[in-house]
């Protein structure tokens, strides 16, 4: 199993936001936590918002602790609204079920950590997410 290093989420990061200003889309928050859901690395654009960090982080967050991207998240709210409410309660608030939280899997499928980015458009977030991760040879779970 390939392992997250320091140095890989800070390529994450980087190859995340470069996409980000290919595309010109609004300043990104980055976040990469690894499988146990603790921070790894992140960063803020100039002129991103001050709650981006916690948005990010929640999508991070709850894509690494169920198990599924945030996308897939968004589509159980949708038809189990009553089972994402309770499970946004009992993480204190700390899950956002929008596309932008990716999880990060090695070449064995093995999920090893998630990428979380606000400051756009949710599909473009999860966009510069699958970018970061396909950047340093892992795969991206959306």
């Amino acid at each position: 199993m390939k392992s997250l290093t320091l140095e890989k989420a800070n390529i994450i990061i980087n190859a995340a936001t470069n996409k980000a200003r290919k595309l010109n889309m609004a300043p990104l928050t980055v976040v990469v936590l690894d499988e146990a859901g603790h921070l790894k690395a992140m960063q803020r654009e100039d002129g991103a918002t001050m709650i981006r960090q916690q948005i990010a982080t929640a999508k991070a967050w709850g894509a690494v602790s169920m198990g599924i991207s945030s996308r897939s998240l968004a589509s159980v709210a949708e038809k189990r609204p009553d089972f994402m409410n309770a499970l946004i309660g009992i993480t204190g608030g700390n899950l956002m079920p929008v596309p932008g939280g990716v999880l990060i899997r090695d070449t064995k499928n093995n999920v090893i950590g998630a990428v979380g980015i606000s400051g756009d458009s949710s599909d473009q977030d999860e966009r510069c997410a699958i970018e970061g991760i396909e950047a340093v040879g892992f795969i991206a779970g959306v």
